[in-house]
């Protein structure tokens, strides 16, 4: 091949990639809106109101805000989508004593899922994967999601351990999406 036909390949990729970059951004953000809405509703569908009886069994685990309030958007975009991750761990594992519309629950995890699949195809987010290993905001939110891990554990999985993460996870989806909203502006 000729030097000019590889200088057209190149000019070719080079567009395509920034092409690509600009569509995942901001196909991304929309996605991961429309996705974050979805969730909230069913996990609303999920269950009923908060039962009485599980009152006494309500803990903080106080979400670790900082987290969304990083310098750049591309670190927050891979920050979204660990939240996504630890998400889906929590509500992929031992259900049987919550009590939820099957249904609904098998939905919020496929959309969950589908927007892990979305963003791990973006480029750009696998690149700020590495600097946002370092960042101290990723240990305070595995820290987040332990603690609900181990307080679901602790109560062995009962239905009331259950509905404090099911409003726990509305919570931490409802500060997500508010976040979301200010990168669509």
């Amino acid at each position: 091949m000729s030097s000019f036909g590889l200088l057209q390949v190149g000019l070719i990729l080079s567009c395509t990639t920034k092409i690509t970059n600009l569509h995942c951004n901001h196909h991304l953000r929309l996605q991961q809106s429309k996705v974050i809405e979805s969730s909230l509703r069913l996990l609303d569908k999920m269950g009923e109101k908060f039962p009485r009886q599980c009152l006494r069994e309500k803990t903080s685990f106080r979400f670790p805000k900082q987290v969304l309030k990083p310098r750049q958007k591309e670190t927050m975009k891979v920050a979204i989508e660990e939240i996504f991750q630890h998400i889906f761990y929590i509500f992929s594992k031992n259900l049987t004593l919550a009590r939820w519309d099957g249904q609904a629950l098998e939905q919020f995890q496929n959309g969950l899922y589908r927007q892990m699949e979305q963003v791990g195809s973006c480029a750009s987010a696998k690149r700020t994967h590495h600097s946002w290993r370092r960042e101290p905001s990723r240990l305070k939110l595995k820290r987040y999601f332990q603690q609900i891990d181990y307080f679901l554990k602790d109560r062995q999985y009962s239905r009331c351990s259950w509905e404090v993460s099911r409003a726990e996870m509305r919570r931490c989806l409802q500060f997500v999406e508010k976040v979301i909203r200010r990168l669509n502006n």
